[in-house]
């Protein structure tokens, strides 16, 4: 059933996981239209181990096999420049180049925040079926890549391939000991707060 329009999201998809995608092929099969940001598109540092075009191509080889109602946009970050650490910068940007909108889908409280008076925002758990939500963060998937654990189980299948073109490795080698040591030290199911996101938005 298609009521929702065309809708717009944002994300780093870094790497698209088993809750990313179960989010993306929700709204695809709910609207007429998607369009997917890709975000922090100009960063390629611990947090972005894997480029922009990298995460579009991901998502493309899961989600081509099931929908076609989607394009994609690149979306670099501003805030860590300080003139622009106020977020209005990027807010332009998404504006600019998501246009008009039925709805802007966010669960992130910073983009929320942002972009509450030109979009209707809804938050994407409520588009997935109670029996099917996942809890799942990529830094998760990231952590579980680093110690080359069972983090093939956390991604779509089509996902696994595409990494395992030589993808994986590169991740360990450039961020892997760096990743173990960072997260842990945190744990990584939690949810980030609004100035936890929003000082993420800031780094080089």
């Amino acid at each position: 059933m298609k009521n929702l329009g065309i809708v717009g999201l944002i994300g780093r998809f870094k790497p698209l996981h088993n809750g990313g995608a179960l989010m993306l092929e929700n709204i695809c099969k709910r609207s007429n239209h998607v369009i997917i940001g890709l975000g922090s598109s100009n960063k390629y540092n611990l947090r972005n181990p894997f480029t922009a075009q990298e995460s579009k191509e991901m998502i493309d080889a899961f989600l081509s096999t099931k929908y076609s109602n989607y394009s994609f946009v690149f979306i670099p970050d501003y805030a860590h420049i300080p003139k622009y650490k106020n977020g209005e910068k990027w807010k332009q940007e998404i504006i600019k180049k998501f246009g008009k909108l039925d709805y802007f889908i966010s669960g992130n409280e910073y983009v929320i925040k942002l972009l509450s008076d030109n979009y209707k925002v809804i938050h994407p758990v409520s588009l997935i079926p109670v029996e099917q939500q996942i809890i799942l963060r990529a830094t998760r998937v990231r952590y579980e890549i680093a110690l080359e654990n069972n983090w093939k189980k956390l991604v779509p299948k089509k996902v696994v391939g595409y990494l395992e073109k030589g993808l994986i490795q590169r991740f360990i080698r450039q961020f892997g000991l760096e990743t173990i040591a960072k997260l842990s030290k945190n744990h990584y199911f939690s949810n980030e707060n609004v100035i936890e996101e929003k000082m993420h938005t800031q780094e080089v």
